[in-house]
């Protein structure tokens, strides 16, 4: 890589060296903590002195207003939701192109004209608000909706008459990780709510504060919030603990999950309702199934007092159970085995006994449906290369539908009739804009890591024939966290990179994620994180080996813990890249703990508090370990004054320190982009999304020589 002489020039920043703090034997400095303070005068004129310079440095780039340009097109298709069924209507989402948010369509039959029902478009004249969550009574009458605004997790839920279409009086606020659900009769729904924050009003999901202590309520319908019933109240032995609850398909009992972190493993409690599933909930009777942490139990259906449950106890690639609560001494029985190979990876039942299974094999889908009883296999629904997006059915309903996409495929929903065994297609998804896919591919390789055995799976997705000279612009995307896998998924900003900077997307599916279960997860959490970035690094090696780039033409990608995945690798092999972005990234692993959500996330880091945690994250947390010996390629960084989830310190106090430390050796910019009203990444509006790519585009572009070609 050619590097030019003349070093970037960076604001000038308070150092505080004072702050230094000594943690299990060793001292930390930490000069920048005072950003972590988002409403100081010092934070904002940090924020506006460090868009300042990307601004300045985006506008060189001169084909911006193309690439914008560009991706607006690729934006502006039909996308479709699958349509579901609730009392005698179905609804499903849909975005006629350029909406900020998907609107949500309701319809006598399947055939008959949808009208809309809930338009989050006319809630904020910049599409900033979003919906959440959504909870539909048995019988459709109701539906109570969560709105999130400006991205924040804190959401607020209102009530809509569904023959009307009427918003009801009833709302409920601070409400946060919550599902919404009705008993059976309607009259009132169970969810999760949080201790309101000590911010100003206004100013919700800019906090840092810790979120703990939640409480599992029950808000009968007609009633203030105050009056609403404490089902669960908070642990205050356990104030990470939160409970969450879901109706039986019966609406008979009432099955509570508590759960204390990421980890995949939750406490299943079971409560009958009452007769015909009426609430009684001041005479609630908990029966503790599974008081301990051991397993993930996911409640798929029930014959009365029999369960079925996905779990992973003893499955680390899932297996699907059942209990009786009339015959506790017989426990967990066995009714689909854990695969030999494939995971589990969904899960439902539908038109009464027909359990629907989605596997992964490879990353890819692979869709069987098993008798719900006897756990026998009755059929294989034959898929292309691709993933199972969505699967809408109850037991109650005669047919199911599914969705399935690929890297090339935006999507194409099937239609599935449980009587006969017949699949149809029911909507197609079409792009506009004039694009023509033909002439792409997609790919599957395995990359041997650096341990000399582990293999790791890589899509590749480009034009066919591409030359294996080194010349082509690579675009490398991870994750590797929280059992979280990356499926085949179509992506108009990947699209574009392909059609018009002559470009390859290699998507990297490292240790840490879910595509091969919890021993994959396994393999990359705790004192096994080096894994991950082992994995990716030497994913790129190999597409720099093997002919698909070089460290020139090569840009990393990843948000959240892959942002976390990109801020460690640019700083341990800064000669591997020529671009380095990291999306809304955990950066500072010694006090991820101590803001909003991050406490849940010590199941997959450690907890820096006890020693032997805090010195594997001491090891490749990317603001302790930015490194003088070798130039950094460019880098930057995006996160949002709304994120609640992974804060805007981390990226903060990680670009700050890069600048300092890296900005004299390095002649690439060292740059990060803040935005306004958005949060971590989910309900952000089209525009904002439009927008955030042809921004990061063109930095990539500029740092690796892509050129635009029309």
């Amino acid at each position: 890589m050619t590097y030019s002489t003349a070093p970037y020039t960076y604001p000038e920043l308070r150092r505080d060296e004072s702050v230094v703090e000594e943690l299990h034997g060793h001292k930390i400095p930490d000069p920048y903590r005072w950003l972590e303070d988002p409403d100081s005068k010092e934070t904002r004129t940090f924020v506006d002195a460090e868009m300042a310079l990307t601004r300045a440095h985006l506008d060189k780039y001169a084909d911006i207003g193309k690439v914008r340009e560009r991706l607006t097109t690729l934006f502006d298709y039909e996308r479709y939701g699958v349509p579901f069924r609730r009392g005698s209507h179905y609804y499903y989402f849909h975005n006629s192109g350029l909406q900020n948010q998907a609107v949500l369509y309701k319809q006598d039959t399947l055939e008959s004209e949808p009208r809309v029902f809930l338009d989050p478009n006319v809630l904020e004249e910049d599409g900033t608000a979003s919906l959440s969550s959504l909870g539909f009574t048995e019988d459709g009458r109701y539906l109570a909706y969560g709105l999130s605004r400006s991205g924040s997790d804190w959401v607020t839920i209102y009530v809509k008459d569904g023959e009307t279409g009427k918003d009801l009086e009833d709302v409920i606020e601070w409400a946060k990780f919550t599902g919404i659900e009705w008993s059976h009769d309607n009259a009132g729904f169970f969810y999760t709510r949080y201790p309101k924050p000590q911010v100003e009003d206004g100013k919700e999901g800019t906090e840092t504060g810790t979120n703990v202590l939640s409480t599992l309520c029950y808000h009968r319908l007609g009633t203030s919030q105050s009056e609403d019933v404490t089902i669960i109240p908070a642990d205050k032995e356990h104030p990470q603990y939160r409970a969450g609850a879901e109706v039986t398909d019966d609406g008979a009992y009432l099955i509570i999950s508590v759960s204390e972190s990421t980890a995949r493993a939750n406490k299943l409690w079971v409560t009958p309702l009452g007769e015909g599933g009426k609430v009684r909930v001041e005479d609630l009777k908990v029966d503790r199934i599974v008081d301990d942490f051991s397993g993930e139990y996911d409640y798929l259906a029930n014959d009365g007092p029999v369960f079925y449950f996905k779990t992973n106890k003893d499955a680390p690639r899932y297996k699907v159970v059942r209990y009786d609560l009339t015959q506790k001494d017989k426990g967990f029985e066995l009714v689909v085995p854990e695969h030999a190979v494939d995971v589990l990876d969904g899960a439902s039942v539908v038109a009464e006994d027909n359990l629907i299974l989605t596997y992964m094999h490879d990353v890819k889908s692979v869709l069987y449906i098993h008798d719900l009883r006897t756990g026998q296999r009755r059929r294989t629904l034959d898929l292309p290369i691709g993933s199972i997006g969505g699967v809408s059915g109850r037991r109650e309903d005669p047919d199911m539908f599914y969705s399935h996409a690929s890297f090339l495929n935006p999507g194409i929903i099937y239609r599935h009739r449980l009587g006969t065994g017949e699949t149809s297609t029911f909507r197609v998804t079409h792009l506009g804009g004039g694009v023509d896919v033909s002439d792409l591919e997609q790919q599957q390789v395995f990359v041997t890591s650096k341990d000399g055995k582990t293999q790791v799976p890589v899509f590749l997705v480009s034009r066919k024939g591409i030359k294996l000279d080194g010349s082509t612009p690579m675009f490398l995307y991870g994750y590797g966290g929280f059992s979280i896998p990356l499926k085949p998924a179509f992506s108009p900003t990947w699209l574009n990179f392909i059609l018009h900077f002559g470009g390859c997307v290699a998507v990297a599916n490292i240790r840490g994620g879910g595509e091969y279960g919890e021993s994959w997860h396994e393999d990359g959490m705790l004192g096994n994180k080096q894994h991950v970035f082992d994995d990716f690094q030497s994913v790129a090696r190999w597409l720099i080996q093997e002919g698909w780039t070089s460290p020139a033409r090569l840009a990393i990608n990843g948000g959240s813990n892959g942002g976390l995945l990109v801020g460690a690798c640019v700083n341990q092999a800064p000669e591997l890249f020529g671009a380095a972005v990291a999306d809304v990234g955990v950066m500072d692993m010694l006090r991820f703990h101590k803001f909003t959500i991050g406490h849940a996330w010590k199941a997959d880091y450690g907890d820096p508090e006890v020693k032997e945690d805090f010195e594997t994250v001491l090891r490749y947390s990317p603001l302790h370990n930015v490194q003088v010996d070798k130039p950094y390629p460019s880098v930057l960084l995006t996160t949002s004054d709304h994120d609640d989830r992974v804060v805007p310190l981390h990226s903060y106090k990680y670009i700050a320190e890069l600048q300092y430390r890296a900005g004299p050796l390095t002649p690439n910019p060292l740059l990060i982009r803040i935005e306004t009203k958005a949060g971590h990444g989910a309900g952000k509006p089209t525009k904002k999304r439009i927008e955030e790519a042809a921004e990061k585009y063109a930095f990539i572009a500029m740092a690796i020589g892509a050129t635009w070609k029309d």
